[in-house]
């Protein structure tokens, strides 16, 4: 490892005013606070299983609703994510999970290609888990996606209880970002036919 993998991100518009650190080679320590609890235990999910430390601070209007929050805090971290991962030299690119929890099954599969795209294919059962509208799931994944220019495919292969299907999805991505952005010595450069990503 050449530098600390690490990012910190400020955004603040007439809806949110964000900040966010991370890094990539963390243990899993995080400090999170978005105003909305459900939200919260999402990012702790996802932040414990991919051992990244990240704190996460939003002020957001949230006597609107909680669509600005949640979007608009994917944006910040998939833009910190792409800073803190840097020139990609020797990273494994690729990450994938089948990840189990009860009666759910999810699958994720990350390609940090610089080329964003997002494939998601869940229904949930209920339209709100918590403080959380369900929709804003494929928001937040949308956002964090393209932000962080990665190839991002979701799927619940098979689901039931809503908190259970959005708490390993978040999980899932935690863990194959972690493998996508670990590094292999094998890997020289960047692992591209083309030599750059």
């Amino acid at each position: 490892m050449s530098r600390e993998r690490k990012a910190e991100i400020t955004r603040k518009t007439n809806e949110t005013d964000i900040r966010l650190a991370i890094n990539l080679d963390g243990s899993g320590k995080q400090e999170i606070a978005t105003g909305v609890g459900f939200f919260d235990h999402m990012l702790s999910g996802f932040t414990r299983h991919g051992f990244f430390d990240m704190e996460v601070s939003v002020k957001g209007d949230l006597e609107v609703d909680c669509h600005h929050t949640i979007e608009d805090t994917g944006i910040v971290l998939g833009t910190a994510i792409r800073e803190a991962i840097g020139d990609k030299k020797g990273i494994r690119r690729f990450g994938s999970m089948i990840l189990p929890m009860d009666e759910t099954l999810v699958l994720c599969a990350v390609d940090l290609s610089g080329r964003p795209y997002f494939v998601m294919d869940a229904e949930f059962p209920v339209e709100k888990t918590g403080d959380m509208d369900t929709e804003m799931v494929r928001e937040f994944f949308y956002a964090v996606s393209y932000s962080a220019g990665m190839n991002l495919h979701l799927k619940v292969l098979s689901g039931g209880n809503a908190h259970h299907m959005i708490e390993a999805l978040f999980k899932a991505f935690g863990k194959a970002l972690d493998e996508a952005v670990s590094f292999d010595p094998r890997i020289a450069d960047v692992l591209s036919t083309k030599g750059s990503l």
